[in-house]
Formats: C-alpha cells, sequence, structure tokens
C-alpha cells in the first residue's frame, strides 16, 4: 500500500514537473542576468572613488535619455593607455586586441555611435591601441572613430628637439596618411574630425600653418565656449568640470547658450557621472560625487532642457569610456545604489526597490518565471509605477517555479535582480490536449488532367495528442477528388503529416430530357402542333355531317392549314434535334477553389484550407 501510495505520488510530481518544463522556454539565465555583461576586465572590483566593480548593467539605448525625436549622434571618450606601468592596472591591455574588440561590441551594444580617442602621438603604445580601434571599427559599418590630439602629444611625443608647432604638424600629417583615410574615420561635410584637449592652453600653435601642411583640410572641433569662436573652429565640445559646485551644470548651461550663438558651428554637449581623482598620479583631490547616478540624469536634463526636435543637439560626447583614474569610466556602469525584494501574495506578485538610490533610476521591470532556478523566461515587461503583477493573467500550468523581478536601469546603469520567489499556481486550469491542422504549399496550381500534392500536418497543442485523427476534404467541386496517405494520423507529442493528392476528374453532360409529347421509343411530337389532332378528329367528324360539296371545301380548307402549321412545326423540330454541349458551373476553364481540409477525432476537429488554381 505504502508502495503504490509513493509511485503515484511521485508520477504526480513527475507530471508537474512536465508540465511547468513545457510552459517555460527559457530566453536566458539567472547568471547571465547577475555576470559582467560590460567589457570591463571580470576581475575588476568595486573602488573607492566610485568605480563600480564589473557587474550586470543595462544596455538600454543611451539615445533614449535624449529628448523625443533626438538625431543625436553619442560618442564615448576613449583611453588607449592601459596594460603599461605608467598607469593604473585595470584587468586588461589597451593592446589587446580581443580586448578592443570587446569593447566596441559593448559600446555598440549600447547604441553608441562612435568613439574619440585620446591620443598621444605616433610610435608608442597608445598609437598602437589607437591602430587596433580603427581595424575593430572598421568592421561595425556605421560606427566611426576620431581623434582627439592630447596636449601631452605635443609635450612627450614629439619629434626630437621640435618646437609645438613642428610638433603639430608632424602629427597631423600622421594623423592624415594613418587615420583620415580609414573609412570608419569620423566626418563632417565631408572632412575628418579633429579635436584636442589643451594643447592651445599650454602651447601657442599656429593652426593655419598646420593646416597648410596638409592636403586634407580638417574639421576642427575645439573646446569650451571660447572653441566657438577660435580660429578655424567648426564647433566645440564640452567636458566635466569638477571643481564647480553645482554638478557642472551651470557651465553646460552657458556653453549650449554660447552654441546657440554660432548656428553654423557643430555643438558638442557633454555628460558624465562624476569626477574623483584619488587614484590618479596627476590628481589634485578634485570630486563630484555621482549622488548614485543623479549626476548621469541631471546632465541629460540640462540638454534636454535646451534642445528639442526643433533645436537638435548635433552630438554628445560621453566623459568617458574608461577613466578610471579619474572616476568617470563608464565602461563597468554606474550604481544607482538600489536592490529588489518581492513577494507573493496568492496569485498576486508584488515588489519594490530599496537603498539609498533613487526609482528614477530604473528604466523598466522585467519579471521572470523559472521551472529549476536557473532557466529563465521573461513573463512581461512593466513600467516603473507598476509595482504588482497578477499571475492569474498567464496560463501558467499547475507545477513548482521560482519568479525574479529585475529592475533594468536607464541606459549604462546597474542592473538589479530579487532572489527566487516560489510560486505554485492555483488558478489556471490545463487545457486537454488538442491539435490544429496546417498545410505546405497552401497555394498551388492544378493543371488539366493532372494532380497535385500537398502536405498536411496535424500539430499538437497543450501536451502530447495521442488519438487517431481522420482526414477528409470538404466542399470539393464535382471535377475535383481527394486523397490522403496515410488516411489517419496520431501525433502524440511531434507534428504528423499526410500526403493530400488533389486530382481532376471528368464529369459527362447530362442528356437533354425528353419531349413529354413523344411516345416511348418513338419519335417526339413537337407540342405546339400536338393541339391540332383532337380538333382534326373534331374536325371530320363535323365535316362528314355536312353535304358532298361543302365538305369538300371545308377538306381542302383544314388542309392548306394543316400543311402550314406541320412546315412551322418541322422547323421547331430540326432546331430540338441539333447537338448541344454542356459545361458544369464547377468546371470553368481556370477557376480558383478553396479547398477545405478537416481533421476529426472525437469531438476536437480543426480546419485547414488550400487555395487552388484549377486550370
Amino acid at each position: 500500500m505504502r508502495l503504490r501510495y509513493f509511485v503515484a505520488t511521485l508520477l504526480f510530481a513527475q507530471s508537474l514537473l512536465s508540465s511547468a518544463s513545457s510552459y517555460v522556454a527559457p530566453t536566458t539565465t539567472f547568471a547571465e542576468q547577475t555576470s559582467n555583461n560590460t567589457s570591463a576586465a571580470n576581475t575588476f572590483s568595486s573602488q573607492t572613488n566610485g568605480n563600480r566593480g564589473a557587474g550586470n548593467i543595462s544596455k538600454v539605448d543611451v539615445h533614449s535619455l535624449l529628448y523625443s525625436g533626438a538625431t543625436t549622434k553619442v560618442y564615448a571618450h576613449l583611453l588607449t593607455w592601459f596594460g603599461g606601468t605608467g598607469h593604473m592596472n585595470i584587468g586588461y591591455s589597451s593592446n589587446d586586441p580581443a580586448q578592443v574588440k570587446r569593447q566596441i561590441d559593448d559600446m555598440v551594444s549600447r547604441g553608441i555611435n562612435g568613439v574619440i580617442i585620446d591620443w598621444y602621438g605616433p610610435n608608442n603604445a597608445i598609437d598602437e591601441g589607437t591602430q587596433l580601434v580603427k581595424a575593430e571599427a572598421e568592421n561595425h559599418p556605421g560606427f566611426t572613430f576620431a581623434i582627439m590630439i592630447d596636449a601631452g602629444a605635443i609635450k612627450w611625443y614629439s619629434c626630437h628637439g621640435c618646437s609645438p608647432q613642428e610638433a603639430l604638424v608632424n602629427e597631423l600629417q600622421y594623423m592624415e596618411n594613418t587615420y583620415f583615410t580609414s573609412p570608419a574615420y569620423m566626418r563632417e561635410n565631408g572632412q575628418p574630425v579633429v579635436t584636442n584637449f589643451s594643447v592651445d592652453l599650454e602651447y601657442t600653435v599656429d593652426w593655419n600653418a598646420a593646416t597648410a601642411a596638409l592636403s586634407t583640410h580638417p574639421y576642427y572641433i575645439f573646446q569650451n565656449n571660447s572653441g566657438f569662436s577660435h580660429v578655424l573652429s567648426d564647433g566645440s565640445y564640452s567636458w566635466v568640470m569638477p571643481t564647480t559646485s553645482d554638478y557642472g551644470i551651470g557651465y553646460l548651461n552657458s556653453f549650449y547658450d554660447t552654441g546657440m550663438s554660432f548656428p553654423h558651428e557643430q555643438t558638442v554637449g557633454a555628460t558624465y557621472k562624476g569626477f574623483n581623482d584619488a587614484f590618479a598620479s596627476w590628481g589634485s583631490h578634485r570630486v563630484m560625487n555621482q549622488q548614485c547616478g543623479q549626476t548621469w540624469l541631471q546632465t541629460f536634463a540640462k540638454l534636454n532642457s535646451m534642445y528639442s526636435v526643433s533645436k537638435q543637439l548635433p552630438d554628445l560626447q560621453l566623459v568617458t569610456w574608461n577613466d578610471y583614474e579619474e572616476a568617470t569610466e563608464l565602461e563597468s556602469g554606474i550604481d544607482n545604489c538600489l536592490s529588489v525584494s518581492a513577494s507573493t501574495s496568492g496569485s498576486a506578485l508584488q515588489w519594490g526597490v530599496k537603498g539609498n538610490g533613487n526609482e528614477n533610476t530604473v528604466d523598466h521591470y522585467t519579471v521572470y518565471i523559472s521551472s529549476d532556478g536557473q532557466n529563465l523566461m521573461p513573463l512581461t515587461d512593466l513600467a516603473t509605477d507598476v509595482h504588482s503583477l497578477n499571475l492569474c493573467s498567464f496560463p501558467i500550468p499547475s507545477g513548482n517555479y521560482d519568479l525574479f523581478v529585475q529592475a533594468v536601469g536607464k541606459p549604462n546603469l546597474a542592473n538589479q535582480i530579487s532572489g527566487a520567489i516560489t510560486y505554485t499556481p492555483t488558478c489556471f486550469v490545463a487545457k486537454p490536449p488538442t491539435f490544429y491542422l496546417s498545410a505546405t504549399p497552401v497555394s498551388l496550381t492544378l493543371p488539366a488532367g493532372q494532380s497535385v500534392s500537398v502536405m498536411v500536418n496535424a500539430n499538437p497543442q497543450s501536451g502530447a495528442f495521442n488519438a487517431p485523427i481522420a482526414l477528409s476534404c470538404l466542399g470539393l467541386p464535382k471535377n475535383l477528388s481527394c486523397s490522403f496517405s496515410p488516411a489517419s494520423v496520431t501525433p502524440g507529442s511531434s507534428p504528423v503529416a499526410s500526403k493530400l493528392t488533389i486530382s481532376q476528374v471528368s464529369v459527362s453532360a447530362p442528356r437533354p430530357p425528353s419531349n413529354p409529347h413523344s411516345p416511348k421509343g418513338g419519335n417526339p411530337i413537337p407540342g405546339d402542333i400536338a393541339w391540332l389532332l383532337p380538333f382534326g378528329v373534331v374536325g371530320f367528324t363535323f365535316v362528314g355531317t355536312r353535304p358532298c360539296r361543302r365538305r369538300l371545301r371545308v377538306l381542302a380548307l383544314g388542309a392548306i392549314v394543316a400543311i402550314g402549321m406541320v412546315t412551322i412545326s418541322c422547323g421547331g423540330i430540326t432546331s430540338a434535334n441539333k447537338a448541344v454541349t454542356t459545361t458544369t458551373a464547377d468546371t470553368p476553364a481556370t477557376s480558383k477553389v478553396a479547398v477545405t481540409v478537416q481533421g476529426n477525432s472525437g469531438s476536437t476537429s480543426s480546419t485547414a484550407t488550400i487555395n487552388l488554381v484549377v486550370e
């Protein structure tokens, strides 16, 4: 008795597990939603300057933070100096082609359009990393790169004994020969874009003379408000200002105002998460707090308040992709200081966020379901003003499940996911297995006198369908026939096919109906003269009672009338006996027929339609 009870319990548990497994079709895993999905090194850990350790961040397109209808191009500012002895060890080398590929792939996955490289002149490790970026950018159509000449290129990597002017000329010529020719190099109005970082602040150079030494005229973007009025300026870019007390918002406001007064020049905006140079060898203790993601959102809010679909910001530079030493890096993401808690009450799933952060850093919520706690299927996405879900609105069959709620961050912010919440549904009654028919192909042509074949598939639904299904054709015209091989199928847990053959058959034309006045087996008597027969008999009787001479007159007159009527009637007989060709309504020269295939199995049935052109 105990053994029987144990076996029954085991079979019931297996049936629950089977139904749960058939419902959950995983598209991701818990590990994928919690592990590092960035190009930051897996070994990189969180730092006290605000850099977030490698983890799971939002890949929502960065353009979603811009005003509605924005056409703004978004570029990341990239440093290629890591891996040597002069900079912080962040777990990777900028001269590793595999790492450069991970970085460009990561940028593309976040919606970034290109990269601006902080460049320190030719023939050094930084230039080698820049060339790797060039090669990788060329493998991503639409993704571009540009060079920013750092003042350090004039100071440390100029030609031996060269003046700042000579160094600038040499570097521009090297860029022209090495980078401008790349199909991925960033261009405006057909000109290669060149920016610089503090060259004019630290050196006196003649940009006109430097440009005259080139065969290509670059599109020059200078920096800050004064950059718009710079000689040869085609525009200017903004930057992070860590020493301001308002997170740089006042500076950005002034910069955008200035840019609007130069409508024919390019305005390159800036957004950033914060700043802290505590770990930089050149640091001077400048700190701009990240505010758990609010600094990042505020810089977007500022540009959104000044630009619109009718007044576009042309370009935006993200400060920066990977300056770990000044803690502006976005590569590992931005911490929003949140966690997610969730629970169930009956059929209601409820959740909320807690911590020091703000829910405005969350883009949306995703609810996942799992039958094993590891492999996840998304149930639905929900807006941030929704914190509960009626699980009875989903056809979840009986079984044991785990549910997870993920707070998907706004672009570049951290994703947060709850722990597993166990759930056993009580509101859904599983439907019995059924099936549906499908045909391949669904449209075809049947040539005259020939046959065509179609595969009819019986597809199980809501579990295995283990009963035989009888196949037939409905409403078939008289000139068509159909046959199935086999005529009955049983799909089980997988679709099963039957070959349907549709053929044309000949249909004999019906004989014309016999005249009702024709004697059986004799020639028909035309109806239009049959009435004369009784008249003739009566006439002769009547004539027989008259005198002889008068009888002759009456007989002659009757003969004349009879001959005329017979002549007219004989013309009708000739017409009626001509050959007649009959074409039934269902056999025109070319016709379109909708053939309905039906499958019946007890009280369950399904149909499929085949569109047939009959020639």
